[in-house]
């Protein structure tokens, strides 16, 4: 049994691939889920300032070999993590606020990808913000655990526990 603590169950999304009015719904900050809206989800196409950003399966083991990397080096109690072509999930408990701690594993991500050899150098990487929930019990973070680590299809060999 784990130790009671409150972690952080994280999702971001890559640039242009979950817009605004998106069919498959979206969330709204503070606001929660919507909706699909047509009419918005083209406007937001319209508005955008590059192509969609899909990760290879190459930046996807960049971008969590980057999470690992970086929580090991803030003393981060990384709990699982999922790089997905088009979003990235990751369940950590950190002394940092969710939004300080998605922030900082975006920015060393999106510094990997550009260094790696087939550098992904893109004007954009990922969607401004993402979604941050907190674990307040066991229950909540071995849940977002087992979402992450057995609920995604098509994993690259790294998406499990580190």
């Amino acid at each position: 049994m784990l130790e009671s603590v409150s972690g952080y169950f994280i999702t971001w999304t890559t640039y242009g691939t979950w817009l605004p009015g998106d069919q498959r719904g979206w969330r709204l900050r503070a606001k929660g889920q919507k909706l699909p809206e047509p009419l918005l989800e083209a406007w937001c196409k319209e508005q955008m300032k590059g192509e969609a950003v899909l990760l290879r399966n190459e930046d996807r083991i960049t971008v969590e070999e980057a999470i690992r990397c970086h929580c090991q080096f803030r003393g981060w109690d990384l709990k699982a993590v999922n790089a997905r072509t088009n979003h990235v999930h990751v369940v950590v408990v950190s002394d940092k606020s969710p939004q300080k701690t998605r922030d900082e594993l975006k920015a060393n991500s999106t510094r990997m990808l550009r260094l790696q050899s087939n550098s992904l150098n893109v004007p954009k990487t990922w969607t401004a913000g993402g979604d941050c929930e907190v674990l307040g019990n066991d229950d909540e973070l071995l849940g977002a655990m087992h979402y992450v680590i057995d609920c995604q299809s098509e994993p690259v060999g790294v998406s499990q526990k580190p």
